[in-house]
């Protein structure tokens, strides 16, 4: 990430009000550009985006639907940004088995708006429309998933960031590449951090049974994923939007922006070190007949040879700082300052090979 770069970017972020917008809302404000928020409401209370005063940090916070394209359409003219990031979704697994028509809507007919008020926009240079790793078609080999690898999806989420794949290439060859907006996309791993209340996700529903004394009950401990902290995969859109800004369409293409290699660790692993943080914390595991990858993981090469892009704090690193991130909210302290703090940590920890032990 180059803050000359980002100094005074007028950046369009769609899910400023998540647990990924919000921190990359304060990430953008840290290098100096002018974010402009287009979100529902904080979906969990409480919420990173209120915890941490991330609406101070905005130039302009509208609350709206993605499914809305006549407002969509115009807090993007308002707006007229230089880039845009595109992070609104129904991000979770078993909310799409309950609520599968809104998980498409908002996943495939909301990009398709993004894109669609994108192209009706005269100042948009760039786009990052970030999707999942569970996009690629799981055939539970061992080797790490590449960009060109099948689109696929058995769960309705998964399902629907593949179609949101190929609604972005759609939009890049039919419209944007011709008019000079250069559209990516990016897959990133399971993410964990500060601030993170969403519901069926392991890292808060650990920190909930924590809070509440109660034990933690957990499907499969034995999957594997690739875990990072939530500011590395940040940092890679990041990269990703400035070589668009600057270097056009040989970047438009998908990107993988997951940990090392001995960072993808089963469930089990991830539990017993967030333990070593909060002895309290107890957790067990139950049968469950819902659909789970056993293992997924992302090779990340692309990115980092062609964007000289690399993870900064291995897996226990991010750990303990999620760890740190809730104890001080505990604590009641301020947030937006701790937060802050963390991101200029993420800044300047050393990247490539001196990153300290697994």
């Amino acid at each position: 990430m180059n803050p000359e770069f980002w100094q005074g970017k007028r950046v369009f972020v769609t899910g400023h009000t998540g647990f990924k917008g919000a921190w990359l809302t304060m990430l953008l404000h840290s290098l100096g550009a002018e974010v402009y928020g287009y979100a529902l409401p904080p979906a969990t209370e409480p919420s990173l985006f209120e915890a941490a005063g991330v609406e101070s940090l905005l130039a302009a916070h509208v609350l709206a639907d993605i499914r809305d394209l006549p407002r969509l359409t115009a807090a993007l003219d308002q707006a007229r940004p230089d880039i845009v990031l595109h992070l609104a979704a129904q991000p979770l697994v078993r909310y799409s088995y309950r609520e599968p028509v809104e998980t498409f809507q908002v996943n495939v007919l909301g990009t398709v708006n993004l894109l669609e008020a994108v192209r009706r926009q005269s100042t948009v240079r760039a786009v990052v429309n970030v999707t999942t790793d569970k996009c690629y078609e799981n055939r539970e080999w061992l080797w790490p998933y590449r960009e060109n690898e099948a689109m696929g999806g058995r769960d309705p989420y998964s399902a629907s960031k593949g179609c949101a794949e190929l609604v972005t290439a759609a939009y890049r060859a039919s419209f944007l590449a011709q008019a000079g907006v250069h559209l990516a996309s990016a897959r990133a791993g399971n993410v964990i951090g500060g601030g993170d209340w969403a519901e069926d996700r392991l890292i808060p529903d650990a920190l909930r049974a924590l809070d509440r004394g109660e034990e933690l009950v957990i499907r499969a401990p034995n999957a594997t994923r690739p875990w990072q902290h939530v500011l590395e995969p940040l940092s890679g859109y990041l990269a990703l939007a400035e070589h668009l800004f600057e270097h056009g369409e040989s970047f438009a293409e998908g990107w993988n922006f997951g940990p090392r290699e001995q960072d993808a660790k089963p469930v089990a692993w991830l539990l017993d070190e967030l333990a070593r943080c909060f002895p309290a914390l107890n957790w067990r595991s139950e049968p469950s007949d819902l659909h789970e990858a056993h293992f997924l993981s992302l090779d990340s090469s692309k990115a980092r040879q062609r964007l000289a892009w690399q993870p900064r704090w291995r897996l226990r690193i991010a750990i303990e700082k999620t760890a740190a991130w809730h104890q001080a909210w505990r604590n009641g302290e301020d947030m937006a300052e701790f937060s802050a703090g963390q991101i200029r940590d993420y800044r300047q920890a050393p990247h490539g090979d001196g990153l300290g032990a697994i």
